[in-house]
């Protein structure tokens, strides 16, 4: 007879189940935990306190130093450069020649010009000569015409008397009379074509003057062409530019030479549009020109902008430091503004003014860093107001952290 074989319980069953449900508690709660927080070193951040008091808003930007008077020399006429007599670099004064250019063509138009003004006051002399002879002789033909018609009316008045006493006829007397009024109106005539050639004598001479000047103004032009053509500074300072060299062809209205007043040099700086906008005349400037600072104060602003840029000039109030020359590479800073009392801190590397930004504010241990929204107002080159979101004695992180753009805890190491 078959006997049931009964099993004996599991003992080690239930240290399973305790085992399961402890890796299921384990499991759950390292899924709950948040992910670690990201490192970061310390000495590879740009850290600044919250502070509050006056601010000062500035505008930086690069520039260069540039001579307040320039002289630029242009070619009056083309030529060809024959001798160059001065290097860049040299002082020079007004009457310095700087090169001696060549150009038959101007010489000949000179000779013409010269030909054309000795032929018109030729003319003059011959046109005076000739209206003189002709006033000469018209007087002498009134002259000998009034004598004629005085003898006509003598004449005539014999005749009256004559017939009167009837020693001839009335015939001869009418004639006589007849001809002493021909005589009258001749002396007339001839009188007032006296007058004509008297009053007509300055106006043809006057025509021909005013040519005799025209040709006389082109011959000045023509000389001084050719004057130009030994080329010279034409102000004081410093020879700055000579480009051409002996032989080559100066085009006319090229510029040939620059000369500038080093001692007379201004800044003029590139300043970005978006800042530029708060920039206005009188503003104080200082200028740093690698060798010492110098005081200035704006002068001008372009009314345009090129390249993003807009040119602003500030004129110097102290005197430069040695090594200052023109085109030099300047670093200059505008005060367009000071605030009163104001939240500030240490412009970020991102960020503009009157927008809301995402900063890492320490905290009290400065172990980490969690991120706060920050609301901006104006700004200026190092510093910008803080509107909302801090408080005085925060520190934040100025650094670019977009890196971290996924968290919002670090921890600083």
């Amino acid at each position: 007879m078959d006997v049931a074989r009964v099993k004996p319980p599991n003992k080690r069953r239930p240290l399973y189940i305790g085992i399961g449900v402890v890796v299921l508690i384990v499991l759950v709660g390292v899924g709950q935990l948040k992910p670690a927080a990201p490192s970061v070193e310390r000495p590879t951040l740009s850290i600044d306190s919250v502070v509050s008091g006056p601010m000062v808003r500035e505008v930086r930007a690069p520039g260069s130093l540039v001579p307040e008077q320039i002289r630029w020399i242009s070619a009056v006429a083309g030529g060809r450069v024959e001798k160059k007599l001065v290097q860049p670099g040299e002082q020079v004064t007004a009457n310095t020649v700087l090169m001696e250019l060549s150009n038959p063509d101007v010489e000949i138009q000179l000779l013409q010009a010269e030909s054309q003004l000795t032929d018109a006051q030729s003319q003059l002399v011959a046109l005076q000569l000739s209206l003189e002879t002709q006033r000469l002789n018209q007087a002498g033909l009134v002259a000998q015409t009034r004598s004629e018609y005085l003898e006509a009316k003598r004449n005539a008045e014999a005749a009256n008397a004559m017939v009167d006493q009837k020693l001839i006829s009335v015939f001869e007397a009418k004639k006589a009379k007849e001809h002493a009024t021909e005589m009258t109106e001749r002396l007339a005539i001839e009188e007032q074509r006296l007058k004509l050639i008297t009053d007509n004598s300055p106006a043809q001479l006057s025509v021909q003057r005013e040519q005799v000047e025209r040709l006389k103004a082109v011959v000045r032009f023509q000389r001084s062409l050719a004057g130009a053509m030994v080329v010279r500074a034409g102000a004081n300072g410093v020879l700055q530019e000579l480009p051409l060299e002996v032989g080559q062809f100066a085009q006319s209205g090229t510029t040939i030479a620059k000369v500038v007043q080093p001692d007379k040099l201004k800044a003029v700086l590139r300043v970005q549009e978006n800042q530029a906008r708060d920039v206005a005349l009188g503003q104080s400037a200082v200028i740093d020109t690698r060798n010492g600072l110098v005081r200035g104060r704006v002068s001008r602003i372009d009314p345009s902008s090129s390249g993003g840029m807009v040119t602003v000039d500030v004129a110097l109030l102290d005197s430069l430091p040695k090594g200052a020359r023109p085109d030099l590479s300047v670093d200059g800073t505008i005060e367009i503004e000071r605030l009163g009392q104001v939240l500030h801190v240490g412009r970020p590397t991102y960020g503009q003014a009157n927008s809301t930004i995402g900063l890492f504010r320490l905290s009290p241990d400065g172990d980490e860093a969690e991120r706060v929204q920050v609301t901006l107002g104006r700004t200026s080159a190092n510093a910008v107001e803080i509107v909302a979101g801090l408080q005085a004695g925060d520190v934040v992180i100025l650094s670019d952290m977009t890196r971290f753009g996924s968290v919002d805890r670090v921890r600083i190491k």
